[in-house]
């Protein structure tokens, strides 16, 4: 597979654009607004639709959280992952007292017309650096088996054991915890 060509930033107010014209593009995950997990696993985000969940995170991001990075091929957002400190993510990623400096990997989006030419790979290793850069000693994932029919777009699992994830447990019926220690 080849190796992409992308450039990457994090999503702050500067790229706050580039971030929405990602999500509101065709096929762009504009429902979710990668809102899921920071609702919390207590019913919240089946409460709030599209709009509210576009507000939320616009708030987060002008308020200087970490949410993710955005990947670039020749200048044009075609990728998106979700990364950021697991304390800002609710109790649906599970339960517990976690360490510091601990991440959670979430949510990888990529433009159709981009998939399979190895931007998985890439934007994973992005996504780590950037986590790196700000204080993360481990990632915590949450991938599925490659036949599972949901969470898809939390990665699969033989991806992340490629790149030197643990399985640390399951996570309900189809997802799996998993940790790399940077």
């Amino acid at each position: 597979m080849a190796q992409v060509s992308w450039t990457f930033r994090t999503v702050t107010p500067e790229t706050w654009d580039d971030f929405t014209a990602l999500f509101e593009g065709r096929g762009g995950p504009r429902p979710c607004w990668c809102m899921l997990w920071r609702l919390d696993g207590q019913g919240v985000a089946a409460k709030v639709g599209a709009p509210e969940r576009r507000a939320a995170m616009h708030d987060l991001t002008h308020q200087g959280a970490q949410i993710g990075i955005l990947g670039y091929d020749q200048g044009t957002p075609v990728a998106w992952c979700s990364i950021a400190p697991r304390s800002s993510f609710g109790t649906g990623l599970g339960k517990g007292t976690f360490p510091a400096g601990l991440w959670s990997l979430t949510c990888f989006f990529i433009r159709a017309d981009h998939r399979g030419q190895g931007g998985f790979a890439a934007l994973m290793a992005a996504a780590e650096a950037a986590a790196a850069q700000n204080g993360a000693t481990q990632i915590e994932a949450y991938p599925v088996a490659k036949d599972s029919p949901s969470y898809r777009f939390c990665g699969f699992v033989p991806s992340f054991a490629a790149a030197g994830y643990q399985l640390q447990s399951p996570l309900g019926t189809r997802r799996s915890i998993m940790r790399k220690v940077l």
